[in-house]
């Protein structure tokens, strides 16, 4: 193992280097705004050495003498071709194009945008797309997102649960700053944890992703990259109040310490003290809450000598009360006099980014990246109590360089985790407390070919010594091909292996009178085996000018095959049952999606989805609860022209989702009053938001959520009982309150 992390360490140092140059690509426009071209293609003329524009419109690329024309192109836009005679910074505006017709060609930055030229399926989510809703967290950003689907994990605690190619939160690696930070006990609750306000952008990755950032990745990857204190806003404030008496408040303050410090305090609160019962079943249709988070963020940039670091100190306070409307925690807390939760979360974190650019060698980089977290939650759900410490270390090393020239790009690097759980259960049927350590190390290698007209092509394995896992491989592929003209096909396959938490990520199931049963005893976590999967897709883009306006559709496969999986088996109505897979798991994934600037101004988006996703239980090959087969996704934004920056603008955001039935676990066993029909009815739900630009300094915005009115009638199973055999809060597919209207503001100055 030492001889394999020491070859990767010292092979980079035998490459080529090279100068180079650096830029931005700008659209050209009569307000005089400088807006980056994300997706431009620049390169060398008569050479396969060339880049693609960052969603800011910036690149850099290797220089030699003889390279002297350097040809800036993107779709919709005059091709341009400019002479450079020495290594320097570029700024370069293109001009739209105009046709054989007259009609003039504009372009706007796209709030989600697409690569043509990546190997991997990603794509951005801008700051304007999570602006399109309210977005309070993380878990509210993906409203306006066709590829990630949102639901609720109970009718009790609120949490809300996301899932991407049919598979939910733990099979996707979530992380910030490329830092793994939704995992472990964080898992349920974590994405409530990161207010959206803070998030700059998100980059979501279909597929196993990259091996640089773990071995844990199965469905995809989310990375939300954070506002930087030197280019955020000096004073920004967001004030949000709901219908439901929900209150948010948002505060940047950003200050420039020194000439290569900043420094930013971002405070975020949240406040929900209503009671909330539009159903009349007794219980809380909303939990009550309270949250303090708090972010205190340091940036260093030396341009001169390469040099930029991020460090992050972060503390959270969040308070969850839910339940009967009579419940009181001072004299009913895990007693039979009224059902009620209590879920107290704290958390401290501090993480670290350092990277490294060669001034003289651009492609040679260094990056080391650092984070430490204890995460405490307290929590009791009627007579189940459950606690959970954590304490993780995160460290990962990475190296980046070229071989020979840009076309051959290599990553390669080491990391190591620390992972300490201690769990304390009081529930029937389970031990009082499971405590474990995990620690790893892995060292990594990704090579990357683009030639930038035709292929490109990212293959990347790692190599992990896990405690308990044991030592493994994981390999990963992606490839894009051009076949034609603004079209891009992509294949990609990897491997992924995880532990199972199954306590923290099930918390659901503490919210039931089910019996917990973990049924395998031979393996080295909860006595069971890791979840070990494959993932394999295609997809197409293709882009196209429809009646002269920008469009692209998109169309992807993809599926997931367990090799092994810890199985959560609901299918007793008396019991949750925990085992290692025993036959076929697989989840497949089809979705097609149109994206059209139909007017000026004006976006449309519309998607179809089909998952078929089954597992084998004990009692035959099932299709998972709870998962539609068929979605229905439409997206339409407007916005005015805004001919200056202290001129007025309205915005206009409307998405509607339609879901087809879904299967729910077997309730046939129950007495014929809590026996549930197979299948849930089909749900439509409409969200809206209407948003009001006074100045560069000002707005205010209005919104919907559910607007139709859309409620499950009986959320909770024997909810006159709590205390019964039949009390399930897992059976929810919709709504739970009905509609929700809010309204806020946000003030900034620059």
């Amino acid at each position: 193992m030492r001889k394999i992390l020491m070859a990767l360490l010292i092979f980079p140092t035998f490459l080529f280097s090279q100068d180079k140059i650096e830029g931005v690509v700008m659209e050209a426009n009569s307000e005089n705004q400088n807006i980056g071209l994300p997706g431009a293609n620049v390169y060398w003329l008569n050479s396969n050495v060339g880049a693609v524009t960052d969603i800011d419109g910036r690149f850099a690329l290797s220089y030699k003498p003889e390279y002297k024309k350097l040809v800036i192109s993107y779709v919709g836009f005059k091709t341009d071709t400019i002479t450079i005679i020495e290594p320097k910074t570029v700024r370069h505006w293109l001009e739209p194009t105009d046709n054989l017709d007259a009609v003039t060609v504009k372009s706007r930055r796209q709030a989600t945008a697409k690569s043509y030229l990546k190997a991997t399926n990603t794509f951005t989510v801008s700051s304007d797309e999570l602006l399109k809703a309210a977005c309070c967290n993380l878990s509210e950003s993906f409203e306006t997102n066709p590829s990630i689907d949102v639901n609720f994990a109970d009718a009790v605690t609120g949490t809300r649960q996301i899932k991407m190619l049919g598979l939910t939160t733990p099979y996707i690696l979530i992380a910030t700053e490329n830092i793994p930070s939704i995992r472990g006990a964080s898992q349920a609750f974590g994405l409530s944890f990161i207010p959206g306000t803070w998030v700059e952008s998100i980059q979501i990755t279909k597929g196993a992703g990259s091996v640089v950032n773990g071995y844990e990745s199965i469905a995809g990857q989310i990375n939300a990259e954070l506002v930087k204190p030197s280019t955020d806003n000096k004073l920004f404030l967001n004030i949000y109040g709901a219908s439901s008496e929900r209150m948010e408040l948002n505060t940047h303050i950003n200050t420039k310490v020194s000439s290569k410090w900043d420094t930013g305090l971002y405070l975020h609160g949240n406040t929900h003290n209503k009671t909330h019962d539009v159903n009349h079943d007794g219980f809380l249709d909303m939990p009550k809450y309270n949250q303090v988070n708090i972010m205190n963020r340091w940036q260093y940039t030396n341009a001169e000598k390469g040099l930029v670091s991020f460090i992050n100190l972060k503390f959270l306070n969040d308070e969850k009360q839910a339940g009967e409307l009579n419940f009181n925690p001072e004299t009913d807390k895990l007693t039979t006099n009224a059902w009620g939760s209590e879920i107290d979360t704290r958390r401290y974190e501090v993480s670290a980014k350092f990277g490294y650019v060669n001034p003289e060698v651009p492609y040679q980089s260094l990056g080391v990246q650092g984070a430490y977290s204890n995460h405490r939650q307290d929590s009791y759900f009627g007579l189940n109590q459950y606690n959970i410490e954590h304490n993780s270390v995160y460290s990962n090393a990475i190296y980046n360089s070229i071989i020979s020239d840009s076309r051959h790009k290599i990553k390669t690097g080491i990391s190591y985790t620390y992972d300490h759980y201690n769990e304390l259960i009081d529930a029937e049927n389970l031990a009082p407390k499971y405590e474990r350590t995990e620690t790893s190390v892995g060292a990594f290698f990704e090579y990357n070919y683009d030639n930038l007209e035709k292929l490109n092509v990212t293959a990347g394995i790692r190599m992990d010594n896990h405690n308990l896992l044991g030592t493994f491989i994981t390999p990963r592929v992606h490839a894009r091909y051009t076949p034609w003209e603004k079209s891009a096909l992509r294949a990609s396959f990897g491997r992924g292996k995880r532990s199972a938490n199954i306590f923290t990520e099930n918390q659901q199931m503490f919210s039931t009178s089910r019996t917990i049963n973990i049924q395998n005893s031979n393996g080295n976590i909860y006595g069971l085996n890791p979840e070990i999967a494959w993932n394999y897709g295609l997809s197409f883009l293709q882009g196209f000018n429809l009646f002269g306006r920008k469009a692209d559709v998109t169309i992807d496969y993809y599926k997931t095959d367990f090799k092994n999986q810890v199985v959560v088996d609901y299918e007793n109505p008396l019991e949750v049952n925990f085992y290692n897979l025993k036959g076929k798991s697989f989840a497949n994934s089809f979705q097609t999606e149109l994206n059209y600037s139909a007017l000026e101004g004006f976006d449309l988006r519309l998607a179809y989805k089909y998952y078929e996703v089954k597992t084998q239980y004990n009692s035959g090959e099932l299709d998972k609860p709870l998962v539609p087969k068929h979605r229905l996704f439409a997206n339409v934004s407007y916005e005015t022209k805004r001919l200056a920056s202290e001129q007025g603008q309205w915005k206009f955001d409307a998405t509607f989702n339609w879901l087809s039935k879904q299967r729910f676990s077997s309730t046939v066993s129950n007495p014929i009053e809590y026996q549930l029909p197979e299948y849930t009815p089909t749900l439509a739900t409409l969200n809206a938001q209407i948003t009001k630009v006074f100045t560069s300094k000002f707005e205010v915005y209005l919104g919907g959520e559910n607007i139709t009115n859309v409620r499950q009638s009986n959320p909770i199973l024997s909810s006159q009982d709590p205390f019964g055999p039949n009390f399930d809060t897992t059976f929810v597919y919709g709504p739970i309150f009905g509609s929700l209207y809010y309204a806020g503001l946000r003030f900034k100055l620059k």
